[in-house]
């Protein structure tokens, strides 16, 4: 019985380690790969409870669009007219974690990352 738990805990510490080892590579990306560097938009404030400012720290462009899901990955809405400052009025949205995607004007992904709403 002694040898089964030394074996069981010995894999649970595998596991645990392979598991961080990926996820450690998989946070690591060359920015030479096409990722930028840094952040276009600066979502604020975090957390948000009445509304939510996006600025546009660089790069702006009329043609950009802005898809904010839900944490189940839903779409909730869809902003197409851009502009260098936005306010969001958060009326509608529930607490909750939401993900923000900026895409270009052919449907790439340029730009992600999340906002927090309390009510």
């Amino acid at each position: 019985m002694y040898i089964f738990t030394r074996l069981k805990r010995f894999y649970y510490i595998l596991i645990l380690l392979i598991g961080l080892n990926f996820t450690t590579f998989a946070q690591t990306k060359n920015p030479a790969q096409g990722e930028p560097v840094a952040k276009l938009i600066k979502p604020y404030p975090i957390p948000a409870t009445t509304s939510i400012n996006f600025d546009f720290l660089y790069g702006y462009d009329k043609s950009y669009s802005i898809q904010i899901y839900n944490f189940m990955g839903k779409k909730i809405l869809e902003i197409t007219k851009m502009l260098p400052r936005m306010n969001l009025p958060l009326d509608e949205f529930y607490r909750g974690i939401y993900v923000y995607q900026l895409r270009d004007k052919e449907g790439k992904i340029i730009e992600s990352g999340k906002f927090q709403v309390v009510k």
